[in-house]
């Protein structure tokens, strides 16, 4: 019986384990692409999101589909530096649905000279080769 708890016990570390090396791996992805966003750089930015003609943007002009047209987008909505400004980005869930994705709440706010804007953003993210991306984004 001891034994049984004892294995039981370590599957449970190694299971708790694994989510929150996920987790962090998620957390360090959103949080490089704040830095690349605040850098200026929305190709840095956009190395978070899956490069598929799959990815799905819904933004406040309906859904945008792949990762191309999703980065044209970004482009012509911020075209420079001060339509950039600088961003932060507040998770407020980060919730586990299986081994391959997690869904992600969050807030986001834009500190800008020609007017501050902010809303909220759902994620969902897939491990692909065991790397996350966000496969689908709901920004508003």
């Amino acid at each position: 019986m001891k034994l049984y708890i004892t294995l039981l016990a370590m599957a449970l570390s190694v299971a708790a384990f694994a989510g929150n090396k996920d987790e962090q791996a998620i957390r360090t992805m959103l949080m490089k692409q704040v830095t690349e966003w605040n850098k200026g750089n929305i190709e840095g930015y956009m190395k978070g999101y899956w490069e598929d003609d799959s990815l799905l943007f819904i933004g406040k002009s309906g859904p945008t589909y792949g990762y191309t047209p999703t980065l044209n987008r970004y482009k012509k909505s911020y075209p420079d530096a001060e339509k950039m400004g600088k961003l932060t980005s507040t998770i407020v869930s980060l919730s586990k649905l299986s081994d391959k994705y997690y869904f992600v709440v969050g807030k986001w706010h834009l500190e800008r000279t020609v007017g501050n804007l902010e809303g909220s953003y759902t994620l969902l993210l897939k491990k692909i080769d065991d790397v996350w991306v966000i496969v689908a984004d709901h920004s508003s």
